[in-house]
């Protein structure tokens, strides 16, 4: 996986693994100006449904660098992610994202500045829903 990627998988992502189911890690690139992660999956890791909120602006943008994994957003269909995919999650919208069962992933998470940021962690993804994605 390491030589799939410019950027470092960086060390197991401990401070967020209540949050994850699976082993996932974290490569700060930039806590300056924007905040922007190397977010790295194991195959079959996601994280939990959260939110990202803020009083205005916010959010958080995702660009697919490596593997296949999903994104889904509370009440609407799975969608498939690619190397090259971008996806943007406005502030308030529920959603998870991870990495397909048979495949690393990982992206660029970026914090979209806005006032009054914070994130909110809710209930895992179902096993049962994840296990049927292919």
């Amino acid at each position: 996986m390491k030589e799939l990627s410019v950027f470092s998988i960086g060390e197991k992502n401990d401070l967020y693994t209540k949050y994850f189911t699976g082993q996932s890690y974290l490569n700060m690139l930039s806590l300056e100006q924007i905040i922007v992660g190397n977010v790295t999956f194991e195959p079959g890791c996601r994280n939990w449904w959260h939110i990202h909120h803020a009083k205005t602006g916010g959010g958080q943008m995702l660009l697919v660098t490596t593997g296949r994994g999903y994104y889904q957003e509370w009440g609407k269909e799975v969608q498939e992610l690619h190397p090259g995919d971008v996806v943007h999650i406005p502030a308030g919208v529920k959603h998870w994202h991870g990495a397909a069962p048979d495949s690393w992933f990982a992206h660029l998470a970026i914090e979209v500045p806005g006032e009054e940021t914070s994130n909110e962690w809710c209930e895992p993804v179902i096993d049962s829903e994840y296990k049927r994605l292919k």
